[in-house]
C-alpha cells in the first residue's frame, strides 16, 4: 500500500486517538486531531485495512440511537499482540505478560539464590520467561516490547556499570541484550524508577509533577520525577543509595528490614527492651520478620512503638535528604514493606520537619504492593508499545 508522508503522518494522529478515546468516531477523531473529515475518514479506513482498527456495530444495532444517520465507531483491535514487563531483584526474578492495554495475561515469580551468576540467573529467566508466556497464551512472536527491572543503575543502553562486588552485574546480568531473543523493543531500567513509574500511573503520584518513589525494604533506592520527568543522569544513578553509607544517622544502604531488625537487637542487648516480650523474644531468631514488629506497633505494643519511633528517626533523615536535594511534594515509601510501615512513617513525619528548611514532603505508604516494579515494568513496556512498537507495525503492514 503506497501512502504519502501527509498520509503516514495522519494515520498516527488517529492511531493515537484510538488508543487514548477507547470507541471513537470521525468526529471525535476530528476534534481531537484537527484533521479535515475526509483526511480522518481515509486514515481510519487505511488502519481499518491493515488490521489495527474494526468497526464496530454502529449506535442503531447496538440499540443505543433511534433517530437519523448513525454514526460509524471504531476502536483498536485488541490482538496487537502482548507486553512482558520482568523484577530483576537480588533474590527473585518475576515476569509478567499483559495485553497493551489493561489486562495481566500472567504472572510467575520465583526465588533465586543472592549468590547465582549472572549465566544462572539468564537462564534461569530465560526458561521463566518462555513458562509465563505460554502461561498467556500467547509466543515470542507475538511480544510488542519488554522492559525488565534492575536492583542496579542502567545507562541508556540498558547497561549497568561495575559493581565492587558484582552486585549491579548479578541483577543486570546483560538483560539489554538477552531480550532481544524476545522483543523488537526492549529497555532495561533502575527499580526504583520503575517504581516511580508504576506510582504516576496507578498509585500515590498520579497527577504529582514532583515525587520520590523509595524503594526501602531491601536496600534503599529512589526513582525521582522533578517537574514532571523522571531523572536519569549520565549511568542511570540518580536515587543510587550508596550515598546513605555516608550520611550520618543513617550510615547504610541497606533498607528498612535491616534497620528494624538492628534496633530490635540493639535495644535487647542494651536492655532497654525485655528479652522475654514479644518483641525482645524475636531476637533470639536469626531473622527478624519487619511486619511482626511493625503489627505489634500498630496494635499499641511498647516495645514495638519504641523501635518503629527509632526507626522513623533515621526514615526521616533519609526524606530529609531527598527532600533537600530534590524538593519532592510527595515521598512514597514502596516495596512489599509498605502495606505495614505507617507506624514508622507516623514516627518520621512527626521528625521530619527538623530535617528540613524546605517545607517537609508528604510522606505516604504506597498501595501497590511488592509488585511494584512489576507493574512500573508493564506500563513502561506498553508505552513502548504504543509509542513506538504499533507505529512501527502500521508502517511495516503499510510498505508490505
Amino acid at each position: 500500500m503506497t501512502i504519502s508522508a501527509a498520509g503516514r503522518a495522519s494515520v498516527g494522529a488517529v492511531l493515537d486517538v484510538a488508543w487514548g478515546t477507547g470507541a471513537f468516531t470521525a468526529t471525535d477523531a476530528m476534534t481531537a486531531t484537527a484533521l479535515t473529515r475526509s483526511t480522518v475518514i481515509e486514515a481510519i479506513d487505511t488502519l481499518v485495512g491493515i488490521g489495527l482498527l474494526r468497526e464496530l456495530p454502529n449506535a442503531r444495532s447496538a440499540g443505543e440511537y433511534r433517530g437519523g444517520r448513525p454514526a460509524r465507531r471504531f476502536e483498536i483491535t485488541d490482538d496487537l499482540g502482548v507486553v512482558i514487563g520482568i523484577d530483576s531483584g537480588l533474590s527473585h526474578l518475576a515476569v509478567t505478560v499483559a495485553d497493551p492495554f489493561d489486562a495481566v495475561l500472567a504472572h510467575r515469580r520465583i526465588e533465586v539464590p543472592r549468590t547465582a551468576s549472572a549465566g544462572a540467573r539468564r537462564r534461569t529467566l530465560g526458561g521463566l520467561l518462555d513458562e509465563t508466556l505460554q502461561d498467556a497464551g500467547s509466543e515470542r512472536s507475538a511480544v510488542l516490547a519488554a522492559c525488565a527491572g534492575v536492583a542496579a543503575p542502567v545507562n541508556r543502553d540498558g547497561m549497568s556499570p561495575p559493581h565492587p562486588e558484582g552486585f549491579w552485574e548479578r541483577t543486570n546480568p546483560g538483560l539489554a541484550d538477552l531480550l532481544t531473543d524476545w522483543a523488537p523493543i526492549v529497555e532495561v531500567k533502575n527499580d526504583a524508577s520503575l517504581a516511580a513509574a508504576a506510582e504516576g500511573a496507578g498509585g500515590a503520584a498520579v497527577g504529582c509533577q514532583d515525587y520520590v518513589a523509595l524503594l526501602a525494604g531491601e536496600r534503599f533506592g529512589a526513582g525521582v520525577v522533578v517537574d514532571g520527568h523522571l531523572l536519569h543522569g549520565a549511568h542511570g544513578g540518580v536515587g543510587e543509595g550508596v550515598v546513605f553509607d555516608h550520611v550520618v544517622g543513617v550510615g547504610t544502604a541497606y533498607g528498612l528490614r535491616y534497620a528494624i531488625e538492628r534496633e530490635v537487637r540493639g535495644a535487647v542487648a542494651a536492655g532497654v527492651i525485655a528479652a522475654s516480650g514479644a518483641v525482645g523474644a524475636l531476637a533470639d531468631g536469626k531473622d527478624i520478620d519487619p511486619r511482626t514488629v511493625l503489627e505489634l506497633a500498630a496494635a499499641g505494643d511498647a516495645d514495638a512503638a519504641l523501635i518503629a519511633e527509632r526507626v522513623g528517626e533515621t526514615v526521616a533523615i533519609i526524606i530529609g535528604v531527598l527532600g533537600s536535594t530534590f524538593d519532592p511534594s510527595r515521598v512514597i515509601v514502596c516495596g512489599a514493606i509498605a502495606d505495614s510501615i505507617e507506624p514508622v512513617l507516623a514516627a518520621a513525619r512527626r521528625s521530619l520537619p527538623s530535617q528540613l528548611h524546605l517545607p517537609a514532603p508528604e510522606l505516604l505508604a504506597s498501595t501497590l504492593g511488592a509488585d511494584v516494579v512489576s507493574l512500573g515494568a508493564v506500563a513502561t513496556a506498553r508505552d513502548a508499545a504504543r509509542t513506538r512498537a504499533v507505529p512501527a507495525l502500521a508502517q511495516q503492514r503499510l510498505q508490505g
